[in-house]
């Protein structure tokens, strides 16, 4: 969902990326908030304003989503779809290191590698531009302290973002109040397609951020950052194909020395999701044989452990 939203932006042209983005924030919670009064579920809300530090998480959480989304409205609307792609291709590695840093989570050889790929690749774009890819950079540091701070508020997904948007709620409807007042607002004086197009911004918004919030407590931060990549994909062909952005060679050298990185950690991630497998399976078998004592279970127990020694170890 989140590859295509770059078809869905230019829609709302000829509000402007700040007005989008209010509407966006506006609209947002009245979708959860349906959701949520149809699935009856309001016990959090009270256990979260019984917790000052879990508020102000959430309140962090709100304001670096804001800057993500208004950052990401105006690169597509501006014509830097292809830059904006390049942001989530290096989000998974800015997550990554996040991890390490912050969370303490202890990288393997091929992952530290992919890391310094990914930094590679920064300077080699910064070259290739005349200057550091702002967009891509703030788009992947800020989506990545959002990921982190959801973790440590975890809520579920449905929960996080309406309690996200109602923080965003009032200043988004102030300014909306205001724009119209200077007569400014592309809503009411566009038609009722304009509005219902930026009315069904918080649609578009709430499904994709929904499934994020709720994976967000589920796995660990290096898994997420790397499931992350699927989203730039889509955007980059719709920078390439359909928008039809410039890609001199010195970009292109930038992007492969990415994609690179993620074929390194795909790598990685499939080798070790292998081993740990094959080390479960070695445990259950032990756990049997120390149950029942039989002959069978200790073969098999034997089997397994020959096993696990072969398998490459991360």
């Amino acid at each position: 969902m989140w590859g295509l939203v770059p078809l869905f932006w230019p829609l709302l042209k000829p509000a402007g990326a700040v007005e989008i983005l209010a509407h966006r924030m506006v609209w947002s919670l009245g979708i959860v908030g349906v959701a949520l009064l149809v699935m009856r579920r309001w016990a959090w809300a009270g256990e979260l304003l019984r917790s000052p530090r879990r508020l102000g998480l959430v309140t962090i959480a709100a304001a670096v989503i804001t800057v993500n989304w208004g950052v990401y409205i105006w690169a597509v609307n501006s014509g830097h779809v292809v830059e904006a792609s390049l942001g989530y291709f290096i989000n998974p590695l800015v997550t990554i290191a996040m991890g390490v840093l912050l969370l303490k989570e202890r990288l393997r050889t091929a992952q530290w590698a992919a890391v310094g790929i990914g930094a590679l690749a920064v300077v080699v774009l910064t070259v290739g531009y005349g200057r550091p890819p702002w967009v891509s950079l703030c788009l992947a540091f800020s989506f990545a302290t959002y990921g982190l701070v959801k973790k440590k508020v975890n809520l579920g997904g449905i929960e996080s973002l309406a309690a996200e948007t109602a923080v965003q709620f009032l200043p988004a409807l102030a300014y909306l109040l205001w724009l119209g007042a200077h007569g400014g607002s592309t809503f009411a004086s566009h038609g009722f397609g304009h509005a219902a197009l930026l009315a069904a911004a918080g649609l578009v918004t709430a499904l994709p951020l929904v499934c994020f919030g709720a994976a967000a407590i589920r796995v660990p931060l290096s898994t997420l950052g790397l499931l992350q990549y699927l989203t730039p994909v889509f955007q980059f062909l719709l920078g390439i194909l359909y928008f039809h952005e410039e890609m001199p060679p010195e970009r292109w050298a930038g992007f492969v020395l990415v994609w690179a990185a993620l074929v390194l950690l795909t790598w990685d991630a499939l080798r070790t999701a292998r081993r740990s497998a094959v080390a479960l399976r070695a445990r259950t078998a032990r756990e049997r044989a120390a149950v029942s004592g039989g002959a069978t279970t200790t073969a098999a127990t034997a089997v397994a452990e020959r096993e696990a020694e072969r398998s490459p170890r991360p």
